[in-house]
């Protein structure tokens, strides 16, 4: 995970989880909708999934 991305996690999740599935955009995007901190907080989860 590169700094630019986190950056981008924290002004705007969805773009930051784009290239992760439909899924993780929908989740971070609702998430992001209900509040900024659940959805900064999903984007970096999904960014910090070692298995993807």
């Amino acid at each position: 995970m590169g700094f630019w991305r986190v950056l981008l996690s924290i002004f705007c999740p969805p773009l930051a989880v784009i290239d992760k599935g439909c899924g993780s955009i929908l989740i971070v995007f609702l998430l992001w909708l209900c509040g900024w901190v659940p959805g900064v907080i999903a984007a970096l989860v999904i960014l910090n999934n070692p298995r993807n």
